[in-house]
This record gives structure tokens, C-alpha cells and sequence, in this order.
């Protein structure tokens, strides 16, 4: 079964980076787009950045300049790099990825890395 596993979150201060990764394994026959959300306590899960198949990347407004999203597909990997980090950015964060399998995509989550900024 196919599987996304995470890694990377932890405790930070203010101003400080981390690097999330998230790596597919499985029966995988092709990975298309892939992307990284967010959801803060009392707040909905939202979107924070995606990469295609070929590269094209989008943004959350609020973390543009600040988070760099990437992929090595030969890894079936996953990257999100978090520098200047702010409180606000605290929440746990969950890796997503559509698959295939049998040449029949999926959508797939990874089970979630707790980010923490504060002081």
C-alpha cells in the first residue's frame, strides 16, 4: 500500500528554519502533483504550497519569500523548506501527493509533523 511518511518538524524560535521532507513508498507507478497544508489550533486546514509533475510551484500569500517548495522524483520525495519562521506559522503540517498505482491516480496524506515557533 502506498504510503507517505514525514519528517523534519520539530521546535523553533522566531526567525529560525526547518525542512520538512516526505517521501512515497509503495506500489507506485507514477507521483503527479504534490503539495504540503497546514492547520493551526482552532483554525481549518489550509493550503501552503504545491509542485507539478513539472516543477510549476504555487504559494500561500502569507508564506511567499519565506517557504520553498521541491521534489526529487526519483526519491518519490517531497521537500518544504521554512526559513524566517513566525508564531503564526505553528500548526501541524501534512504532506499530500496524488498517486498512481495501477494507473489510476489516488490522493494520498501523509499522517502529519508538528511545527512549533515560539520564543
Amino acid at each position: 500500500q502506498v504510503q507517505l511518511v514525514e519528517s523534519g518538524g520539530g521546535l523553533v524560535q522566531p526567525g529560525g528554519s526547518l525542512r520538512l521532507s516526505c517521501a512515497a513508498s509503495g506500489r507506485i507507478f507514477r507521483i503527479n502533483i504534490m503539495g504540503w497544508y497546514r492547520q493551526a489550533p482552532g483554525k481549518q486546514r489550509e493550503l501552503v504550497a504545491t509542485i507539478t509533475n513539472g516543477c510549476s510551484t504555487n504559494y500561500l500569500d502569507s508564506v511567499k519569500g519565506r517557504f520553498t517548495i521541491s521534489r526529487d522524483n526519483a526519491k518519490n520525495t517531497v521537500y518544504l523548506q521554512l526559513n524566517s519562521l513566525k508564531p503564526e506559522d505553528t500548526a501541524v503540517y501534512y504532506c499530500n501527493a496524488e498517486i498512481a498505482e495501477y494507473k489510476y491516480p489516488l490522493d494520498y496524506w501523509g499522517q502529519g509533523t508538528q511545527v512549533t515557533v515560539s520564543s
